[in-house]
Protein backbone atom coordinates (compact mmCIF):
# COMPACT_ATOMS: atom_id res chain seq x y z
CA UNK A 1 0.00 0.00 0.00
CA UNK A 2 2.70 2.31 0.67
CA UNK A 3 4.69 1.59 -2.33
CA UNK A 4 1.25 2.22 -4.24
CA UNK A 5 0.44 5.51 -2.35
CA UNK A 6 4.19 6.86 -3.06
CA UNK A 7 4.00 6.29 -6.87
CA UNK A 8 0.53 7.79 -6.82
CA UNK A 9 2.38 11.42 -5.19
CA UNK A 10 5.28 11.19 -7.48
CA UNK A 11 4.34 13.09 -10.21
CA UNK A 12 2.61 15.72 -7.46
CA UNK A 13 5.65 15.99 -5.93
CA UNK A 14 7.56 16.46 -8.98
CA UNK A 15 5.71 18.94 -9.95
CA UNK A 16 5.73 21.30 -7.04
CA UNK A 17 9.80 20.84 -7.22
CA UNK A 18 9.80 21.67 -11.28
CA UNK A 19 12.32 19.32 -11.82
CA UNK A 20 8.94 16.62 -13.69
CA UNK A 21 11.18 14.39 -15.50
CA UNK A 22 14.13 16.69 -16.66
CA UNK A 23 15.79 14.11 -19.80
CA UNK A 24 12.49 12.56 -20.40
CA UNK A 25 10.67 15.37 -21.52
CA UNK A 26 7.22 14.65 -19.56
CA UNK A 27 6.11 12.32 -21.81
CA UNK A 28 7.18 14.11 -25.07
CA UNK A 29 10.16 13.58 -26.85
CA UNK A 30 13.31 14.85 -25.93
CA UNK A 31 14.44 17.90 -27.83
CA UNK A 32 18.37 16.41 -27.84
CA UNK A 33 17.31 13.14 -29.43
CA UNK A 34 17.42 12.82 -33.00
CA UNK A 35 17.38 9.24 -35.14
CA UNK A 36 16.40 5.54 -33.31
CA UNK A 37 16.27 5.12 -29.83
CA UNK A 38 18.38 1.99 -28.70
CA UNK A 39 16.68 -1.09 -26.64
CA UNK A 40 19.25 -3.29 -25.39
CA UNK A 41 19.34 -6.16 -22.72
CA UNK A 42 20.92 -6.06 -19.44
CA UNK A 43 21.76 -7.97 -16.35
CA UNK A 44 19.49 -7.49 -12.92
CA UNK A 45 18.47 -9.08 -10.21
CA UNK A 46 14.96 -10.03 -11.79
CA UNK A 47 17.64 -11.85 -14.61
CA UNK A 48 17.74 -10.60 -17.88
CA UNK A 49 15.62 -6.83 -18.66
CA UNK A 50 14.69 -4.58 -21.67
CA UNK A 51 16.89 -1.53 -20.87
CA UNK A 52 17.12 2.12 -23.08
CA UNK A 53 20.33 3.08 -24.58
CA UNK A 54 21.30 4.72 -20.76
CA UNK A 55 20.83 1.45 -19.25
CA UNK A 56 17.76 2.59 -17.47
CA UNK A 57 14.87 -0.27 -16.90
CA UNK A 58 12.09 -0.16 -19.07
CA UNK A 59 8.59 -1.19 -17.86
CA UNK A 60 5.05 -2.37 -19.36
CA UNK A 61 1.94 -1.15 -18.42
CA UNK A 62 -0.83 -3.94 -17.65
CA UNK A 63 -3.36 -1.77 -18.59
CA UNK A 64 -1.66 -1.41 -22.20
CA UNK A 65 -4.13 -4.33 -24.09
CA UNK A 66 -2.64 -3.48 -26.73
CA UNK A 67 0.76 -1.28 -28.80
CA UNK A 68 -1.31 1.87 -27.91
CA UNK A 69 -0.57 3.98 -24.50
CA UNK A 70 -2.83 4.18 -22.01
CA UNK A 71 -0.89 6.17 -19.69
CA UNK A 72 -0.65 10.16 -20.31
CA UNK A 73 -0.66 13.05 -17.98
CA UNK A 74 0.25 12.50 -14.86
CA UNK A 75 0.65 9.15 -15.29
CA UNK A 76 3.24 9.86 -18.26
CA UNK A 77 5.65 12.22 -15.80
CA UNK A 78 5.52 9.54 -13.47
CA UNK A 79 6.07 6.68 -15.97
CA UNK A 80 7.76 8.63 -18.96
CA UNK A 81 7.16 7.01 -22.38
CA UNK A 82 10.29 5.88 -24.52
CA UNK A 83 9.81 7.83 -27.55
CA UNK A 84 11.84 8.06 -30.71
CA UNK A 85 12.61 9.92 -34.07
CA UNK A 86 13.07 7.38 -36.69
CA UNK A 87 12.20 4.23 -35.27
CA UNK A 88 14.02 1.67 -32.81
CA UNK A 89 16.70 -0.04 -32.58
CA UNK A 90 18.09 -3.20 -30.93
CA UNK A 91 21.08 -4.08 -29.66
CA UNK A 92 22.98 -6.88 -27.87
CA UNK A 93 20.57 -9.87 -27.52
CA UNK A 94 17.21 -7.79 -27.45
CA UNK A 95 15.25 -8.57 -30.85
CA UNK A 96 14.36 -6.00 -33.59
CA UNK A 97 11.78 -8.25 -35.02
CA UNK A 98 9.95 -7.41 -31.57
CA UNK A 99 10.60 -3.56 -31.93
CA UNK A 100 7.66 -1.29 -33.01
CA UNK A 101 6.54 1.79 -32.17
CA UNK A 102 3.09 3.32 -31.80
CA UNK A 103 1.68 6.97 -32.32
CA UNK A 104 0.73 8.90 -28.79
CA UNK A 105 -2.42 10.19 -28.08
CA UNK A 106 0.40 13.72 -28.08
CA UNK A 107 1.55 12.89 -31.91
CA UNK A 108 5.10 11.69 -30.71
CA UNK A 109 6.05 7.99 -31.38
CA UNK A 110 6.49 5.49 -29.09
CA UNK A 111 8.99 2.81 -28.90
CA UNK A 112 6.96 -0.94 -28.22
CA UNK A 113 8.53 -4.32 -27.79
CA UNK A 114 6.52 -7.67 -28.54
CA UNK A 115 3.78 -4.82 -28.64
CA UNK A 116 3.81 -2.99 -25.52
CA UNK A 117 4.58 0.40 -25.27
CA UNK A 118 7.37 1.24 -23.17
CA UNK A 119 7.88 3.00 -20.54
CA UNK A 120 10.66 4.14 -17.75
CA UNK A 121 10.00 5.50 -13.72
CA UNK A 122 11.37 8.67 -12.55
CA UNK A 123 12.33 6.93 -9.40
CA UNK A 124 14.79 4.74 -11.20
CA UNK A 125 17.53 7.46 -11.06
CA UNK A 126 20.71 4.71 -12.57
CA UNK A 127 21.15 2.28 -14.65
CA UNK A 128 20.02 -1.01 -13.66
CA UNK A 129 17.14 0.21 -10.95
CA UNK A 130 14.14 -1.41 -10.66
CA UNK A 131 11.88 0.42 -8.11
CA UNK A 132 9.27 -0.04 -10.22
CA UNK A 133 8.78 -3.27 -10.39
CA UNK A 134 5.44 -4.49 -9.12
CA UNK A 135 3.78 -1.39 -8.46
CA UNK A 136 0.23 -0.64 -8.61
CA UNK A 137 -0.19 3.33 -10.01
CA UNK A 138 -2.70 4.77 -12.62
CA UNK A 139 -4.67 1.86 -12.55
CA UNK A 140 -2.81 -1.39 -13.07
CA UNK A 141 0.30 -3.09 -12.61
CA UNK A 142 3.97 -1.62 -13.73
CA UNK A 143 6.37 -4.62 -14.34
CA UNK A 144 9.96 -5.05 -16.05
CA UNK A 145 9.91 -6.27 -19.53
CA UNK A 146 12.30 -9.47 -20.78
CA UNK A 147 13.95 -9.93 -24.00
CA UNK A 148 11.35 -12.13 -25.01
CA UNK A 149 8.95 -9.04 -24.62
CA UNK A 150 6.88 -10.78 -22.00
CA UNK A 151 6.92 -9.36 -18.55
CA UNK A 152 8.96 -10.17 -15.31
CA UNK A 153 7.49 -9.99 -12.15
CA UNK A 154 9.44 -10.04 -8.92
CA UNK A 155 9.12 -13.18 -6.80
CA UNK A 156 7.09 -12.90 -4.19
CA UNK A 157 5.98 -9.26 -5.27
Amino acid sequence: MKRALFTLLVPFALAACGTATTGYGGGSAPSSRSGPATISVRASSLGQILVDGNGKTLYLFEADTSAASTCSDACAQAWPPVTTNGGAKAAGSASQSLLGTTTRSDGTTQVTYNRHPLYRFVNDTKPGDTSGEGTTAFGAGWDVVSPAGDKIEKAGG
